[in-house]
Parts: structure tokens; C-alpha cells; sequence
């Protein structure tokens, strides 16, 4: 993270996943992301297209960093995993909410 991205509006979060659960595969138009597995196990599947990429295990403690507009979803391994996910807007003055979650594909059938 650099001195000019920690001066802009930054927004937490913590994402709870279950063994074998998928979050939805998803972008962002108005944030980047920096997710950190703190606990547990947990792998990220990220693409630049809407082709789901690869599936690989995260690790502990790894600060992993998603572009605006890049695809991503977390994935449950074989046990609980906790992320912490901090955003960085794009324009403070048009910060990005719950709304700017575009969903490509979701388990869960949310928008």
C-alpha cells in the first residue's frame, strides 16, 4: 500500500467463508481491494475477464491486492477462513458501497 492510498477514504471488512461455500464471482467499478487471510484457510479465484481464473489457496497472512474491475471470488477449503478486506475507493468523492458489487455468478442467487 502506498503513502498516497493510505491518505484516501479506506473502508473494512471482515468476509467469513464456510468449508466447501463459494462467494459470489464479482467485480467493482468505484474500488480496489486488499483481502488478507487472518485466519483459517481460504483460496481466491481472480481473473482481468469474466472466465473464472484458477483456484488457488491463500495464505496466511498474505495481503493479496485486486483491481477496480478485476473478477474475484473467495472459496472455502476444508475448514473456516476469515479475510479481512480493506477497500480503497477510486474517487472519495463517490465512494463505493454494497451497490457497486457486480455479480457474474452466485450460489446464493443475489444481485
Amino acid at each position: 500500500m502506498t503513502e498516497s492510498q493510505l491518505k484516501q477514504k479506506l473502508s473494512p471488512k471482515f468476509l467469513l467463508v464456510a468449508p466447501g461455500a463459494r462467494l459470489s464471482w464479482q467485480y467493482h467499478h468505484r474500488r480496489s481491494e486488499l483481502w488478507k487471510l487472518i485466519a483459517g484457510k481460504s483460496s481466491i479465484s481472480r481473473s482481468h475477464s469474466d472466465e473464472q481464473g484458477p483456484v488457488q489457496e491463500m495464505t496466511l497472512g498474505e495481503v493479496v491486492s485486486l483491481d477496480k474491475g478485476e473478477r474475484h471470488r473467495l472459496i472455502g477449503t476444508d475448514n473456516w477462513g476469515v479475510v479481512a478486506e480493506i477497500w480503497m475507493h477510486a474517487d472519495p468523492e463517490n465512494p463505493s458501497d454494497e451497490n457497486d458489487i457486480i455479480r457474474l455468478q452466485d450460489d446464493y442467487s443475489r444481485k
